[in-house]
């Protein structure tokens, strides 16, 4: 492993990339249109939204609204996976692997750091009940910066970090990861196991994919050694 003496910081997405959770936000979806009697989106046009701030998501999959409706949805949404969550209905596995991974990064001195979507109580939830949330030394969710593909979340994590550009990665299953990346400076991994195809997180940006989690530590150390 190349020496290297900028602190370096490894940023992981958490939807899609951390943990599978599309189950409980598709189904928080499908409840949101359904209670405004709008048609229902598919279950892959909601997973391809994942990881935008759930405004822009909406207005995604249902164009040419008035904004006070896109409030509604959203308000909808917030709801109604809030009473998932009450209803003990969201399960959002952690990947396999991904426990193991980061143990070994902490063993070779990488600085760990989450950038999603997810609010900060969602994202704070969510590494708790894996016991995970004392690996990341910076949380960047959609409380704390622009949502993605804008660069702000990656310039927090590397501000609260004292990495750069040069010395931070990226690693995440969505275009929007990987264009966060590019637009940030910095290089990204993409991940196979998500919800967009691999063609497109090359397409946007991704210097490698991860066909599982057993690769990451040697493709990250691959990328500072080049």
């Amino acid at each position: 492993m190349a020496s290297f003496s900028l602190p370096r910081l490894v940023v992981f997405d958490c939807d899609g990339t951390l943990v599978d959770s599309q189950a409980s936000i598709i189904s928080a979806m499908i409840t949101a249109f359904n209670s405004h009697s709008h048609p229902i989106p598919e279950s892959e046009s909601i997973r391809r939204i994942v990881g935008l701030p759930i405004r822009v998501g909406i207005e995604i999959l249902l164009p040419n609204m008035i904004s006070s409706e896109y409030e509604k949805l959203e308000n909808s949404y917030k709801e109604a996976f809030g009473t998932l969550r009450k209803n003990g209905d969201i399960d959002d596995p952690l990947y396999p692997g991904v426990s193991e991974v980061l143990n070994i990064l902490k063993e070779e001195n990488w600085l760990l750091g989450v950038a999603t979507g997810k609010s900060t109580r969602g994202l704070i939830m969510t590494l708790e009940k894996f016991g995970l949330t004392d690996r990341f030394l910076t949380l960047q969710t959609s409380d704390t910066a622009p949502g993605k593909p804008n660069p702000g979340m990656l310039l927090n994590a590397m501000c609260d970090t004292g990495s750069t550009p040069q010395s931070t990665i990226m690693i995440g299953d969505t275009t929007f990861d990987m264009e966060m990346a590019v637009n940030a400076h910095v290089k990204a991994i993409g991940v196979s196991w998500g919800y967009h195809p691999v063609e497109d997180l090359i397409s946007a940006g991704a210097q490698v994919i991860a066909r599982d989690y057993s690769m990451i530590p040697e493709l990250l150390n691959k990328i500072f050694d080049n």
